[in-house]
């Protein structure tokens, strides 16, 4: 292993240190490429040299070379923490913005399904292969979908503006835009998973080559190569807001003065590659592909044809489970459709050395910088596990200080209804959901790979999805009260108001910290 002090830079033994160090000196940095800023703050560690003086020097040349050597060698992955990367991410289904943006380290914003028309968004086709028959029926199915959506959101929108007349203090168009956005809460219910959305995020390099590596592992071909895509926006030049305003006036410095031609156009046109070290070795990831199939397997094997429990929309599952029956039914969950109390309680029934068998397969095939499966993340006091429909779960999905288990999209469990809708929409949605759910069921019984890997795209978001959240008293507290406020989505204000029910049924001198909204209430439809 190399010297991690080769590059420390020490003071001359005449060179005193100055009497008084006590101004501290801070400044914001800009310009710098997000590989040269990571190492010149890597550098603090080995280096005696100012951040100003480390930028001055390094070059992406000795930015590489550093971590080829301590990032890829010696797995010092806090290196790329470091590097952090703006990214658009436009035109991808629903399906894979759920897939992309599940990650612990993310920060990033997507389209709003609660907020804007999606009418004119496109969606995604899947290859079908061979089966030509089931891609006009996937075809059918998703216009059908969207017709339904557009009957669902312009129907509603008459219903509220019956209901609630517009103020003679409000705008015509903020009433109409208010309402419109009420209309879509319940409209995006029908929104099918191959639907067309856009997101930015802004990840450090670290988490992007996790990402990158997850995505390259998935079974579905378009979040393979949202992975092959993301990879490759790292390693090229990234679009710059400015640029052609910095080459018309590069354009000008070289009519002005030919000999200043060379370096105007390094310093006003140069290209920023943002991370192509960091991600140039993100591959799909062996030990999730081959724990998820091995985990899957012994999953099938334990349940046999075991009915799925019937289960609440939340529910509190008290630790009464050591801790490897915990690890156990959380590999086993994520790989099944079961609720968590069914999985536990068959776990707890099979005994510890059952239970250790299961916690081996999930550590078997791990490589020597390979993170643990998110399931080993155990021992929390508070285990929520919620089935609530797809587009609510997105939302609660957002809550990234808690541990997030979640299962594949099915029909198994179902669909939601959103509130409000009347006896003639309620028609539409139902048609509309049962024979999404219907097809979806077909597809995904396919012999022909292609087909099924296709089944998720065709669920709506009124699909029900069950995941398992793992948290401490904070974050219940916090999850509770934001999402029960009254201008939240109704579908979520439930299930955080069930979340404070259960810890007011369980730890009934805990309840009176919590400060949240009964769903019930009624509330002012303007406000949002």
């Amino acid at each position: 292993m190399p010297d991690l002090q080769s590059e420390s830079v020490a003071l001359p033994l005449e060179q005193a240190p100055e009497q008084s160090q006590n101004h501290t000196e801070v400044f914001a940095v800009h310009g710098a490429d997000p590989e040269v800023l990571a190492y010149a703050m890597a550098r603090y560690s080995r280096s005696a040299l100012s951040m100003k003086e480390s930028l001055m020097e390094i070059s992406s040349q000795r930015a590489e070379q550093f971590l080829n050597t301590f990032y890829f060698q010696y797995g010092h992955r806090s290196i790329a923490d470091l590097a952090h990367i703006a990214f658009a991410i436009e035109r991808l289904s629903l399906l894979a913005a759920i897939v992309l943006v599940d990650e612990q380290r993310w920060d990033g914003q997507e389209r709003s399904t609660r907020y804007q028309n999606f009418r004119k968004s496109g969606w995604y086709l899947p290859d079908f292969g061979p089966d030509s028959a089931s891609q006009a029926r996937y075809v059918a199915s998703i216009e059908a979908s969207f017709a339904a959506y557009h009957q669902v959101a312009d129907g509603m929108l008459e219903v509220l503006k019956q209901q609630v007349p517009c103020p003679p203090e409000m705008k015509p168009e903020t009433y109409n835009r208010t309402l419109r956005a009420r209309a879509f809460d319940v409209a995006r219910y029908l929104l099918p998973l191959a639907t067309n959305t856009s997101l930015g995020q802004i990840v450090n390099a670290r988490t992007l080559e996790t990402q990158i590596s997850r995505l390259l592992s998935h079974p579905a071909p378009e979040i393979r190569n949202l992975g092959e895509r993301l990879r490759e926006a790292a390693a090229s030049p990234a679009w710059c807001v400015n640029r052609h305003e910095l080459a018309v006036l590069q354009g000008r410095i070289t009519a002005a003065d030919p000999e200043l031609a060379e370096e105007s156009r390094e310093l006003l046109l140069h290209e920023t590659r943002p991370a192509p070290t960091l991600v140039k070795y993100a591959t799909p990831n062996f030990y999730r592909q081959e724990s998820s199939r091995e985990l899957h397997q012994a999953a099938r094997e334990i349940m046999g044809d075991t009915p799925i429990a019937a289960a609440p929309l939340v529910d509190l599952v008290e630790k009464t489970e050591s801790l490897e029956a915990e690890i156990a039914a959380t590999l086993l969950y994520t790989n099944s459709h079961y609720p968590y109390r069914q999985l536990r309680d068959a776990m707890a029934t099979l005994g510890e050395p059952r239970c250790v068998e299961i916690i081996a397969l999930g550590t078997r095939h791990r490589g020597r910088h390979d993170e643990l499966l998110r399931e080993f993340s155990a021992g929390q006091a508070l285990r929520f596990d919620i089935l609530m429909d797809i587009g609510g779960f997105r939302d609660m999905h957002r809550h990234r200080r808690c541990t997030q288990i979640l299962q594949q999209f099915t029909s198994l469990h179902g669909y939601a209804a959103p509130e409000g809708l009347t006896a003639e929409l309620t028609s539409v949605y139902q048609q509309a959901l049962n024979s999404a759910q219907a097809l979806h069921a077909e597809l995904a019984a396919s012999p022909i790979a292609e087909t099924s890997a296709a089944a998720p795209y065709v669920l709506p978001l009124g699909t029900r999805t069950r995941a398992l959240f793992k948290m401490d008293f904070a974050e219940a507290l916090y999850i509770s009260e934001l999402r029960s406020a009254p201008q939240g989505h109704f579908s979520y204000r439930r299930v955080a108001w069930e979340m404070y029910l259960a810890v007011q049924r369980r730890h009934p001198a805990l309840a009176e910290h919590f400060r949240v909204c009964d769903p019930d209430a009624p509330i002012d439809l303007l406000k949002r």
